[in-house]
């Protein structure tokens, strides 16, 4: 029989998960402080790992099945062409617009846009009342068709302006996506095999997903470390990289939004704003740490920002949901 854990060690990625408004801006200023104190350029070395971290929790409680369930082809379609057409437009033109003579800054906003869906899609959706099977199917196809899908865009319109090694990023995506995809998968059916699937959905699903944020917070330590000195010499660069991230979001959620009110089913709606709208800021954020190594700390610190603003309007849309997408009053019979 399983027996949950009880010791504070295990509530602790839980209650930073479930506080990441403030503990992002918290991690980061530890990591500023860290990287006035001294060379922090080891730390570059544990960015494979925490990476691995972030993606593997996640993963393990993954319902792959699903995937395979019909019934809402419309609303996946509609879906996925908002996530690899819609949206990463808006980030490529977001970007020449903030960034016009800094390419590597355009494709850090462009990879937030191009990857969509996290494990915070599921959550959110739940948390207001959605479809939560058709969020499932979001995430997965999403994290797929995205990983596979990313190292091609990113080339297709940088490649010219900034080298872009397409055999390294599809290494990469294949250790920090598709390896801890397998591995998690495999963890899954070991445990429900040994524990059930009633214990593992109750019980052991709840208290791994929320290691996965140690390993984002992890990274982003990581990344605020390595670009303190140029931020404490340079302190605008915050409001620089701070600015379009929040216009993206701004944009990106009202625009979901607008687009879910014509949904007949408010649940539907629910799970393609949070399908849309949140974007796999974890993998991007590998990426930029892992491909591009010292040079892309910039790209991670503005994919690090995202995570805020994420973070604190999807908390606000799951309290204006009400208002901002009505139930349906059923038709009125007329009178004959």
């Amino acid at each position: 029989m399983f027996q949950p854990a009880t010791f504070s060690l295990q509530r602790i990625p839980a209650i930073l998960q479930k506080n990441m408004v403030i503990s992002i801006p918290v991690v980061m200023l530890l990591g500023f402080l860290s990287g006035l104190m001294g060379d922090v350029s080891g730390l570059q070395k544990l960015v494979v790992p925490l990476t691995f971290l972030m993606v593997y929790p996640s993963m393990v409680g993954l319902n792959f099945k699903q995937v395979l369930s019909g019934g809402d082809t419309r609303l996946q379609i509609l879906t996925q062409a908002m996530n690899f057409l819609v949206i990463p437009v808006l980030a490529f033109l977001l970007g020449l617009f903030f960034f016009p003579h800094d390419p590597m800054l355009r494709l850090g906003l462009f990879m937030t846009g191009l990857l969509p869906t996290s494990g915070m899609t599921l959550s959110w959706t739940q948390m207001a009342k959605g479809n939560l099977p058709s969020a499932v199917k979001m995430t997965v196809i999403g994290l797929v068709a995205g990983s596979i899908l990313a190292p091609f865009y990113m080339k297709g319109v940088f490649g010219e302006t900034i080298s872009m090694p397409l055999s390294k990023t599809l290494c990469q995506i294949m250790v920090v996506v598709f390896v801890p995809m397998l591995l998690g998968f495999l963890t899954q059916r070991y445990l429900i095999k040994k524990h059930g699937q009633k214990t593992f959905a109750e019980q052991i699903k709840p208290q791994i997903a929320p290691w996965g944020t140690i390993g984002v917070l992890g990274v982003q330590f990581v990344a605020m470390a390595l670009k303190a000195p140029d931020l404490a010499a340079n302190p605008k660069l915050l409001l620089i990289l701070g600015v379009p991230m929040l216009v993206f979001y701004l944009v990106n959620f009202s625009l979901s939004t607008g687009l879910a009110r014509f949904f007949r089913v408010r649940a539907d709606g629910i799970a393609f704003i949070y399908g849309t709208a949140l974007r796999n800021l974890s993998i991007a954020l590998a990426i930029a740490m892992t491909v591009f190594g010292e040079s892309g700390s910039e790209v991670a610190l503005l994919v690090s920002l995202g995570f805020i603003f994420q973070a604190q309007m999807a908390a606000w849309h799951v309290k204006m949901i009400g208002r901002l997408l009505p139930e349906r009053k059923p038709a009125q019979p007329q009178a004959g």
